[in-house]
């Protein structure tokens, strides 16, 4: 009997997560999980890796990806691809635009970091990130490191969060482009922590779901660190409305997010069949 609950969006040091895919797998087991999915961001490079530590660990396993899509700020919009193939064309350009966007949205917030007199170089943030996506994370611990900022929020607050002083933004699809590329690569589609759109009333966030229905969204993430009682509630209703697929995940990050335990969102665990539910819609694909 498989046990009860899951974790379908965790980081890993593919992206700006603090442990390795196969430690996210390896502490996914220990923390009693059945199954889980890898959702770094902008890359499926961790997910080999994973796969191997959870065959090995007999855990379940769905390869994943989060894409961040252009969307009127200040919310943000985060797709997750659930299943998607590694050997799918269309992911391989859709991961090659995403990285090429994240660099040249690295090298435009050194440049400005540095106009303001900020003593920081792409090789320092290379040196820290030492995986295949760098991420404003990793420019922060830099900052962190030289001291010119204390913490990792006031890094953000200060020079790289919209609004900041060397802000720049990087988001190169539209939703339509992303939804399209995740389903071509035989992926299922489901709209990341939907309380980040900044919506300020139920109407605004039903209005924008349906257009991602619209589009061909499978899915929604309705138990999220994010998300408290009267979200994770409003999230339900308008998955049981439109018909999608309901999610959860931690956004486990390491130790970039201290306080995000792997397994637990908010003090809630993730079901079981809901992992189970998207496993069935990927084989329908």
């Amino acid at each position: 009997m498989p046990l009860s609950h899951v974790d379908l969006h965790c980081h890993s040091t593919a992206s700006d997560g603090t442990l390795s895919p196969r430690e996210v797998v390896q502490l996914a087991k220990d923390s009693g999980l059945s199954a889980l999915s890898l959702t770094d961001h902008d890359t499926i490079a961790g997910n080999a890796e994973a796969t191997s530590a959870a065959l090995e660990l007999n855990l379940d396993f769905l390869p994943g990806i989060e894409i961040s899509c252009i969307f009127p700020k200040p919310g943000l919009m985060h797709l997750l691809g659930y299943g998607v193939d590694p050997r799918s064309d269309s992911l391989t350009m859709l991961t090659r635009k995403l990285i090429e966007g994240r660099d040249g949205r690295n090298l435009e917030i050194i440049e400005r970091l540095q106009s303001l007199n900020v003593a920081i170089t792409l090789q320092e943030v290379e040196d820290v990130a030492g995986g295949d996506v760098i991420a404003r994370p990793h420019i922060a611990q830099v900052l962190i490191k030289k001291g010119y900022v204390t913490n990792t929020k006031q890094a953000f607050d200060k020079y790289l969060a919209p609004g900041g002083l060397a802000f720049f933004d990087k988001e190169v699809f539209t939703s339509r482009e992303a939804i399209g590329m995740i389903h071509h690569a035989g992926g299922v589609v489901v709209l990341a922590h939907p309380v980040q759109l900044k919506h300020t009333n139920s109407a605004q966030l039903e209005q924008s779901l349906k257009n991602l229905v619209d589009l061909g969204l499978d899915g929604i993430e309705v138990i999220h660190s994010d998300h408290d009682e009267a979200a994770v509630t409003q999230l339900t209703q308008f998955a049981d409305k439109f018909n999608l697929l309901k999610t959860g995940g931690s956004d486990f990050h390491g130790a970039r997010k201290p306080g995000v335990q792997m397994g637990i969102a908010n003090g809630r665990k993730i079901p079981r069949e809901w992992f189970d539910a998207i496993v069935s819609r990927v084989k329908k694909q």
